[in-house]
């Protein structure tokens, strides 16, 4: 049976570990000098080596070879310990074996002499998984074990790890691998299999695996089965659903030309080939990156783990667009990636997303979700040619001023409703749908009165109209009322600032004449009852009964 790449070229000296050289570079340091500690803590993400480096430090320990040689993979321990037969090599899975009774189990058997080498070396993977019992049982013993013990703990999470514990271990932390390194190691692979595989497939391979040795070189492996020996472009992009870059940066040309057309049937033309939009979406937003790095350093050299021809244009399109637009376009296109997973026409969201990037006010405040005050937001003017809506009287009334139509707004009612915004989209998303959920996206300003509520859409037209439907607005403004707490109607505008419509009644003396509306409905609708009222009643005495 062959043996899985990633399994095959784990690192098996210090040399070999790719990317960690700080860490490699101490513990060889520390073996020189003799000066190795009994309790490590390795962390770190996934697949980036911190299991292999334990192995290779048990065997430099118990290496018979020279100390400048240490490991050697020449010596019987070295080769027991790769070949996974080494007795006094503990290997302990902490996700099934997290119980008090596997650390006290553990503990009894610490104290036991090594049997081949002259350390007995324990490595617990994942110990973040430890129950707080079994933690508390280890720490006498990692805190001071037998001279031929040795404690080698890895985990991805280590904030979950008491800092009794962190105490007493040396803490190394390992980093994610730079795509060109992985890029790197790859081609050695390769070269040492003696299979062909293009430049560009690698680094894209090496980019995917984001940071993660082990899924790059498992992902190689797949690579290998799929095209009989030889690693191309267009297989790394079929299998992971990508897309070449040409068609990304043909799709960021009509972003920065504000061609919604050009782009809209791009994203038709990728939906009928079958390319996967959520990772489609994800190159987008890694050129947009790119180009926003390019922008803000007008460094190429940062950009390294992209091919030259590639960088030429993002330059070009960096020229072309503003910073503010960039910004805009990597917030909304990374909240389409989510937003893709789901829904009867999968590609609406990046449909939208592309819209507003292109069409909507990008120059305002860039994402309705942000968490400035309404009063800063109400500051923003209008878009150039796009008149709010102007308050209209009723007959015989006197139209209101800037000023009447700021009485009116509720204040509290509406600062809370932006500082909850996106708890109030996750209502509109269950009850009303993924595309209301997109449109309200788009909203730039509230405000919200006693029984009305304005939305303000910028100059953003397509979604300002999908929510003022006829079938659609009613079920927003019900939302709304539940969200609140008091029934509202609601209406969608154009502009930056969001106006009531109507008259504001002022809240002066009541009227003497006539019923009072509040005590009707209290009686006709919560069956209430008016007792007379007499001025020399108590203080205490009900004067409305329910």
């Amino acid at each position: 049976m062959s043996t899985a790449l990633y399994r095959k070229w784990r690192s098996q000296t210090f040399d070999e570990v790719v990317g960690q050289e700080h860490v490699t570079r101490t513990l060889q340091n520390a073996l020189r000098d003799d000066r190795v500690a009994h309790a490590y803590l390795f962390s770190g993400p996934r697949g980036t080596g911190k299991t292999s480096t334990a192995r290779i430090l048990a065997k430099a320990l118990n290496c018979g070879a020279p100390e400048s040689e240490r490991p050697c993979n020449r010596c019987a321990t070295c080769r027991a310990i790769a070949e996974g037969r080494m007795i006094d090599l503990v290997e302990i899975d902490a996700a099934s074996n997290n119980s008090v009774d596997d650390v006290r189990e553990l503990r009894d058997k610490v104290g036991f002499r090594p049997s081949e080498g002259r350390f007995k070396i324990y490595i617990i993977d994942e110990v973040h998984m430890l129950s707080g019992s079994a933690f508390n049982a280890l720490l006498k013993t990692l805190e001071e074990p037998p001279p031929h013990a040795r404690f080698i703990l890895a985990t991805t999470e280590p904030h979950k790890i008491p800092a009794t514990v962190l105490s007493r271990c040396q803490r190394f932390d390992f980093r994610r691998i730079p795509a060109p390194e992985i890029a790197q190691h790859l081609q050695h692979i390769a070269d040492e299999e003696e299979f062909q595989a293009e430049t560009e497939a690698l680094l894209m391979i090496a980019r995917s695996a984001q940071g993660c040795m082990r899924d790059a070189v498992s992902l190689l492996d797949q690579m290998l089965s799929f095209g009989h020996d030889q690693v191309s472009l267009a297989q790394v992009q079929q299998v992971l659903g990508a897309v070449n870059t040409q068609t990304v940066l043909d799709f960021l040309d009509a972003v920065a030309a504000r061609n919604a057309r050009q782009g809209l049937a791009l994203i038709h033309r990728l939906m009928a080939g079958g390319v996967s939009l959520p990772e489609f979406c994800q190159q987008v937003v890694e050129q947009l990156r790119a180009i926003m790095v390019l922008q803000m350093t007008n460094d190429p050299a940062l950009l390294d783990d992209l091919p030259a021809e590639t960088v030429r244009q993002l330059a070009a399109q960096a020229r072309q667009l503003e910073p503010t637009t960039t910004i805009h376009a990597i917030k909304r296109f990374s909240a389409a990636i989510a937003e893709l997973k789901g829904g009867f026409q999968p590609q609406l969201p990046l449909e939208m997303a592309l819209i507003e990037v292109t069409q909507g006010e990008i120059f305002a405040p860039l994402a309705a979700n942000s968490q400035f005050p309404p009063a800063t937001r109400s500051q923003t003017r209008p878009a150039a040619n796009t008149p709010s809506p102007l308050p209209v009287a009723a007959a015989g009334e006197t139209p209101r001023s800037d000023a009447a139509v700021d009485a009116a707004v509720d204040t509290e009612a509406t600062r809370r409703l932006w500082s909850r915004w996106k708890e109030f989209l996750a209502q509109v998303r269950t009850q009303n749908g993924q595309q209301v959920n997109a449109a309200l996206q788009a909203v730039r300003d509230v405000a919200v009165a006693d029984q009305r509520a304005a939305f303000a859409f910028g100059n953003n037209e397509f979604s300002r109209s999908l929510v003022a439907k006829l079938d659609v607005l009613p079920g927003v403004s019900t939302t709304l009322s539940k969200f609140l707490g008091r029934e509202l109607s609601l209406e969608c505008q154009l502009g930056e600032r969001a106006l009531l419509s109507g008259v504001v009644t002022t809240a002066q003396t009541p009227p003497t004449d006539g019923p009072d509306p509040l005590v009707e409905y209290a009686v006709s609708d919560l069956g209430a009852q008016v007792t007379p009222n007499t001025v020399a009643s108590p203080p205490t005495e009900k004067r409305t009964r329910s």
